[in-house]
Order: C-alpha cells, then structure tokens, then sequence
C-alpha cells in the first residue's frame, strides 16, 4: 500500500505563488507515475501535471502550462508542485496520486490507483 501527503496549500494573491508537496510512504514503485489533480467546488476534478518517475517525462494541462512545474526529489519519494503567477481559477483542493504501473501519463483519474487526501489552494482577487 502507498500512502500519499500532501502538503503546502494556503491563500495567496493573484500572482502569488505556492508550492505543494506530496510525499510517498509505504511500498514505492520506480516506474510509477505521479500527478496533480484539482477539484474546485461543483466542478469535476481535473488534471493539472504528472511526472514520469523512470523517464522524468513531464505532461502539463494547457491551462497551467507555463505557470506550474512538477518535479521530484532525488529520492523519488517526493514530489512537487510549484505555482506561480497563480489566478483566482486555480483555487481548487489539490490532490496527488499515484498510478503504480508508470507506463505513460494520463490525464484521466481513472488509471490512478492511490490518492491524498487533498490540500486547499485559495487565490484571491
């Protein structure tokens, strides 16, 4: 079993910045994939960007493109998400998740296995 955290969500200005982190416990896979998804009330949740743990391939929603970066630490059991040049559209609650088999990035929730319990990100205007 994977555990996820998150962590680092709060309220911030438009234009502000923000860094999450999501750190794995437990049983880790090396090939895994690892992304952000996002849920603002009445809106479905939404993928935002994911790294490839083997191949450091990184995909990112249009939406965000440009303004966040997904990276990881060097032990792998980290990953992050910084925000910059944030707006009022990006408040959501923030999850990672983790999908074991790593063998290309999706941007459906589905193929994910394992989730956090999610962070709140507040911009305001």
């Amino acid at each position: 079993q994977v555990q996820l955290v998150e962590s680092g969500g709060g309220l911030v200005q438009a234009g502000g910045s923000l860094r999450l982190s999501c750190a794995a416990s437990g049983r880790t896979f090396s090939s895994a994939t690892m992304g952000w998804f996002r849920q603002a009330p009445g809106k479905e949740r939404e993928f935002v960007a994911a790294l490839r743990l083997s191949g450091r391939n990184t995909y990112y929603a249009n939406s965000v493109k440009g303004r966040f970066t997904i990276s990881r630490a060097s032990a792998k059991n980290t990953v992050y998400l910084q925000m910059s040049s944030l707006k009022p559209e990006d408040t959501a609650v923030y999850y990672c998740a983790l999908d074991k088999e790593g063998v290309m990035i999706y941007t459906d929730y589905a193929h994910y296995d394992s989730w956090g319990q999610g962070t709140q990100v507040t911009v305001s205007s």
